[in-house]
């Protein structure tokens, strides 16, 4: 457990945060630099968005995990979860006896256990549920606090301590620290949960799928009696997981007491309009940018749960109406001689269906580009080498980049990005892949052509092809 002995120092002490690029370390550094404090970091792969980010706060990290960057002996360290044991700096924080704790653990103390808080959970929809859910207390005038794992439009940062009696936060079950193996969410109190999916994911910590549900489980059984979960209850999993949950319990999905149904998509601007039913009858019609059937139920959790917060559909409708997204969920970043070049976060196969699913809804019979990046701890890893072959269904043409750094993965559990592309063109799917982003962006600059929709899909910066890709293609079609 974390060496501190719990009492805070008060500002303007400075805060060493470790592995300050992630998204929610990254945030949690606006919070404490709105609180008074002087905050310091450290990461390595320092890129966009996030370095922008620091950088409006007056954040400059720190490159690489030396043991120099506690030269300065803050008065309080906050470790990251992507932290090794072994790393130079964390052996220097163990070393020079500086007190340092989890963000998680610190997060929770300081923000949640005094509020009521709202935790938003599951394999996917996390960001857009939280987004969602912050968006509408906040349009409700209620205030709320949140930390959100990417950009929302409506705020333009990723967290803040709010003013209000809420704080909305995703619920990542992902391990806390190396000296503290537990899920983060165990760390934050909820009141009221929401629990989107289930599905095994981060192969790099978790063995199975039966683990991954042990881990939800304490979610789960930290609720109190007064709380309420929101549950997808036509998801197998997740019934399996919340049979015994010690709350009221909201369930949700299809043919369920909560519903949702989609009215229309204009492929024009974009937007869906949409129904939420409770019990069969129809409690709210509310128009979203956020489109797609994912989409529609992260979106029917939100109502659920804000309504059981006091929320009328009214109040709702508004919220919804001035939405403005989230930055890497269908984000659209320019539309240079009319083709429509889109940036998501999806890596899992199930996110990869989903989004361009979405898309297809969202564009119609627009030609359809996937371009995909292995990057993340699983996807790197062939435990979804099958799975992916089925995601890309919905593309007319697919682009496979090679797995990003596969160094530390066994050669024989390593993803194929060539074995997959093999698999896309026996089922008639028109796919390559290419060495870099560079070759990527040249085939992608010379061969689209207007009206075409390109979905670049990577949970990382991708070697800056977004950028250089519009730029391109402003050049064939502007310059």
């Amino acid at each position: 457990m974390p060496h501190w002995t719990g009492d805070l120092p008060a500002p303007p002490a400075t805060i060493h945060l470790m592995g300050i690029c992630g998204t929610a370390m990254g945030a949690f550094a606006g919070m404490l630099k709105d609180a008074g404090y002087a905050v310091t970091g450290s990461d390595k792969g320092i890129y966009p968005p996030m370095s922008d980010y620091l950088a409006s706060l007056g954040i400059t990290p720190r490159e690489g995990f030396v043991a120099e960057n506690l030269d300065h002996a803050p008065d309080l360290v906050v470790v990251g979860n992507v932290i090794r044991a072994v790393y130079d700096e964390a052996v220097a924080l163990r070393d020079r006896d500086l007190p340092y704790t989890s963000m998680p653990e610190l997060l929770g103390r300081l923000y949640l256990q005094p509020a009521h808080s709202v935790v938003v959970s599951g394999t996917h929809g996390k960001t857009t549920t939280t987004s969602i859910m912050a968006h509408l207390l906040d349009a409700a005038g209620l205030e709320p606090g949140f930390l959100i794992g990417g950009i929302a439009g409506n705020f333009e940062r990723t967290a803040r301590a709010g003013a209000g009696a809420y704080f909305v936060i995703e619920g990542d079950e992902y391990d806390t620290a190396y000296f503290d193996k537990r899920p983060k969410f165990v760390h934050y109190a909820p009141n009221t949960a929401i629990l989107t999916s289930i599905e095994f994911d981060h192969a790099d910590i978790y063995d199975d799928l039966a683990a991954i549900e042990a881990s939800f489980r304490t979610l789960i059984d930290s609720l109190p009696e007064d709380g309420t979960l929101v549950a997808r209850w036509d998801d197998p999993v997740i019934r399996r997981v919340c049979v015994d949950a010690p709350c009221k319990v909201l369930r949700y999905g299809q043919h369920q007491p909560w519903d949702g149904r989609i009215e229309s998509v204009d492929t024009a601007t974009g937007d869906m309009t949409f129904s939420v039913l409770h019990e069969g009858e129809v409690v709210g019609t509310f128009q979203s940018c956020m489109v797609g059937v994912h989409n529609l139920y992260n979106q029917v959790a939100a109502v659920a749960a804000a309504m059981s917060l006091g929320l009328s559909a009214e109040t709702l409708a508004e919220g919804f109406a001035s939405f403005a997204g989230i930055r890497r969920r269908q984000e659209i970043l320019g539309s240079p001689g009319d083709v429509t070049v889109i940036d998501d976060f999806a890596h899992h196969p199930t996110a990869v269906h989903l989004t361009l699913q979405a898309l297809r809804q969202r564009f119609g019979g627009r030609r359809l580009w996937a371009v995909w990046e292995p990057r993340s701890a699983t996807s790197r890893r062939n435990v979804f080498q099958e799975a992916y072959a089925d995601a890309f269904s919905e593309a007319d043409r697919v682009i496979i980049a090679q797995p990003y750094d596969t160094s530390g993965i066994p050669p024989e559990e390593r993803f194929s990005s060539d074995r997959l592309v093999q698999d896309l063109c026996s089922r008639g799917v028109a796919a390559s892949t290419f060495d870099t982003p560079a070759d990527i962006g040249a085939v992608l600059a010379a061969q689209a052509q207007p009206h075409d929709v390109i979905a670049i899909l990577s949970n990382g910066a991708f070697g800056g092809l977004h950028t250089s890709l519009v730029k391109a293609l402003e050049a064939r079609f502007m310059g």
